[in-house]
């Protein structure tokens, strides 16, 4: 038999790795693969038999203490062969000495129960054609603008506050077009930020992150205004009130998943409305 080989994967296969999530029903961004390299470029692992491609996983690294953990599929036709094991002890392997978190499925919670991982947090996606009607749609100030180049120093600042480790290479990638970015300044200083993506269905945003709760809706009605269909959140479970306001927009809860930690807890920003991404964190 033909040996196993786990290698680095180079950003076509990157992009191969993200149409199979799309294929799982993940709904990934249309520009996803490019954004994630920009994250870690070594950090997206394959198996390969004979140069194809059985199985992945992205094993990112950010800052010196903490790891993600996504994008963990094997291909359909292989499954149940040990290539998905053999990503597995790859990645974290890689993360090896870190904090590491994950958003599981419910399918895989006792897999990484199993393998150590504490829960630590629902998410639950929100999607729906926003309608700004019903009760806590007065979304009030401050107003948000566009984001513009001049402001990727505060952002990234600002992005501090809410994510355990620094991770300007992604965001430079992500805060720039295709991608929609509304920020919100008080008092001269930034107090938040949005990013809306364009998906194979309708539109996501993440992450969404704000001083408070009125400027999380303020940011999140200035991206869904936006929007050209559906649009979807990742919001983490003890955000109760911005839930009911996506509620009363419109949007209904849905797939959901649990941020779990290995290797030590990491405490819920209370400033994070929204997830990112659930592949990266």
């Amino acid at each position: 038999m033909t040996p196993r080989i786990i290698r680095t994967l180079d950003p076509a296969e990157v992009g191969t790795l993200v149409d199979w999530a799309a294929g799982e029903g993940w709904n990934p961004g249309l520009d996803d693969a490019a954004a994630f390299s920009a994250a870690d470029p070594e950090g997206f692992l394959g198996a390969f038999v004979d140069g194809d491609m059985l199985a992945g996983i992205c094993a990112v690294r950010y800052g010196v203490s903490y790891g993600f953990i996504g994008l963990y599929i094997s291909h359909p036709d292989h499954r149940g062969e040990g290539h998905g094991k053999a990503v597995w002890d790859a990645g974290m392997a890689r993360l090896s000495g870190r904090i590491v978190g994950l958003d599981g499925v419910d399918a895989q919670f006792d897999n990484y129960l199993s393998k150590g991982f504490v829960p630590a947090y629902r998410t639950i996606r929100f999607g729906g054609r926003f309608s700004p009607v019903g009760e806590g749609v007065d979304v009030g100030v401050p107003r948000p603008v566009d984001f513009t180049p001049a402001l990727l120093e505060e952002a990234i600042t600002f992005d501090g506050k809410i994510f355990p480790q620094p991770r300007r290479a992604f965001l430079e990638r992500w805060l720039a077009p295709p991608h929609i970015v509304s920020v919100a300044v008080s008092g001269g200083r930034m107090a938040g930020y949005g990013v809306m993506r364009a998906c194979g269905v309708g539109s996501k945003i993440g992450c969404l992150a704000a001083i408070d709760l009125p400027t999380a809706k303020a940011l999140f009605v200035s991206l869904a205004d936006q929007a050209e269909g559906e649009v979807f959140i990742d919001v983490p479970q003890p955000q109760g009130e911005f839930a009911r306001f996506l509620a009363a927009s419109n949007l209904v809860p849905g797939f959901e998943t649990t941020r779990m930690y290995h290797g030590g807890a990491i405490p819920l920003y209370s400033g994070l409305f929204g997830v990112t991404t659930l592949e990266l964190g």
